[in-house]
């Protein structure tokens, strides 16, 4: 059976879960500023509980953004180094792909409108419906203005769900879901539902290739700015 390891630190949350035997194991902390100290740890809680190594893992899987700077830059790290020490394959998945997969386990939504905060004024957006069990986007991922995020044509505001941080600016935001958790942030169990499928079609990267989305290259905003 396939055995997945899965790790996310791209937004205040810090999570890992393992999928093996058919069963899945995880650990999830909100932990602002104390990802680099704990993911490794949490990893290896996780091998250690179910008895295995590393070696016995099929793939490594990573929140890839977008998200925090330097927590998608945790995790992309994280991983690389992990797959090339290892030489085990990868597979990146979108955290606002995982927000929407998320909302699906926990509140049986069909179709998600995922935002994350982006700080600078602007939301990481991205819209998803569920297809056989797993999150498919219906349109490009972008980050923009709170007003300047919109549905595609196909998808009714009434059946559209929010999930996300960004939707602590819902006021503002030009969507009107019929619902929203605006608290909701990744989780690595919801990494493995969506990079399953890929690693059965092998649809997987070698460690080189494992690299972040940011959807924005501004870091920070310049202080002439402030």
């Amino acid at each position: 059976m396939t055995t997945l390891l899965a790790l996310d630190t791209a937004t205040e949350a810090c999570s890992a879960a393992l999928l093996h035997e058919g069963e899945v194991v995880y650990r999830s902390e909100v932990i602002p500023r104390e990802h680099a100290q704990r993911i490794l740890p949490m990893l290896q809680e996780l091998m250690l509980e179910r008895g295995i190594t590393l070696g016995d893992v099929d793939a490594l899987v990573f929140g890839r953004g977008p998200g925090a700077f330097t927590g998608v830059r945790i995790a992309t790290g994280m991983v690389q180094g992990l797959a090339f020490a290892s030489g085990k394959p990868v597979i990146a998945i979108s955290n606002l792909a995982a927000l929407a997969q998320r909302a699906w386990r926990e509140h049986q939504a069909e179709y998600v409108a995922a935002a994350i905060d982006a700080r600078m004024d602007e939301v990481y957006w991205g819209v998803f419906a569920l297809n056989d069990g797993v999150m498919r986007p219906l349109c490009d991922e972008r980050v923009c203005a709170p007003e300047q995020v919109e549905l595609p044509l196909e998808t009714g505001q009434a059946d559209v769900a929010g999930a996300g941080t960004g939707w602590q600016l819902a006021d503002r935001l030009a969507v009107k879901p019929s619902r929203y958790w605006s608290d909701m942030l990744p989780d690595a169990r919801d990494l493995l539902a969506l990079a399953l499928p890929r690693w059965l079609a092998g649809e997987v990267l070698d460690a080189a290739d494992a690299q972040p989305i940011y959807l924005r290259d501004k870091v920070a905003t310049p202080k002439a700015q402030r």
